[in-house]
């Protein structure tokens, strides 16, 4: 596999929300990332994939929730996000595609 692929592995899309839009005033990008990657991985594949510096990364995981679909109890997946905080001066616009 390729170094491009795993990175992508890695990081799964962008997330745009309202709190998202908020960090990004603080020169920070959120993404739901794979749930196992670590936070070096993820700062690796940020700084190839955009060709920017990061300067830190938080995670957080969102656990699933239950939920009923025609009487019928399932479970959502868990979620892992991670807040990017870019260096001054670099950034990222995920409003358009990659």
């Amino acid at each position: 596999m390729s170094v491009k692929a795993t990175q992508y592995d890695v990081i799964r899309k962008p997330v745009i929300t309202e709190k998202a839009t908020m960090a990004s005033e603080a020169n920070a990008v959120v993404f739901e990332v794979a749930i196992d990657a670590s936070k070096p991985q993820i700062k690796d594949a940020v700084e190839a994939i955009f060709g920017v510096k990061v300067k830190a990364v938080n995670t957080t995981i969102t656990k699933g929730k239950t939920k009923r679909f025609r009487g019928i109890a399932g479970r959502r997946k868990d979620v892992k996000k991670a807040y990017v905080t870019l260096e001054e001066g670099n950034a990222i616009d995920v409003s358009t595609g990659l």
